[in-house]
């Protein structure tokens, strides 16, 4: 049976994408690390990971006298449900406008136009 992936709510994404790119980490290393860019305090942030930790998308290492926090989904399945219920709200469901409204608005260079043709041909022929 497929383990079911929690919800992450909009504010919880960027303590995600910490975790991914540079988990584990202790809280206050999260908190050192979003200091620049948000402007949570330290208790928000740190009420954003005990959400997570409760919701399953964070597990809690203990070692020694501190905790230290990592992603327990992975990033890539995470996107993955995240878009397919955008396309499901926003577009009910049905990807060609979704892909038309991104491929307009995007400034996309000759290479990544190639590799989303390639992607488009491969699809084609399964």
């Amino acid at each position: 049976m497929k383990k079911e992936l929690p919800r992450i709510a909009d504010s919880e994404w960027r303590v995600m994408q910490i975790l991914w790119e540079h988990g584990p980490l202790t809280a206050n290393d999260i908190v050192n690390a979003l200091s620049g860019e948000v402007k949570w305090k330290p208790r928000t942030i740190k009420t954003l990971i005990s959400r997570l930790v409760k919701k399953g998308a964070v597990k809690v290492i203990q070692g020694g006298y501190r905790y230290q926090y990592s992603a327990a989904v992975d990033e890539s399945a995470c996107i993955r449900s995240e878009t397919r219920s955008f396309v499901q709200r926003v577009y009910k469901g049905t990807m060609t406008p979704a892909l038309a409204t991104f491929l307009e608005d995007a400034d996309l260079s000759a290479q990544e136009i190639n590799d989303l043709q390639e992607i488009l041909d491969k699809k084609k022929g399964e």
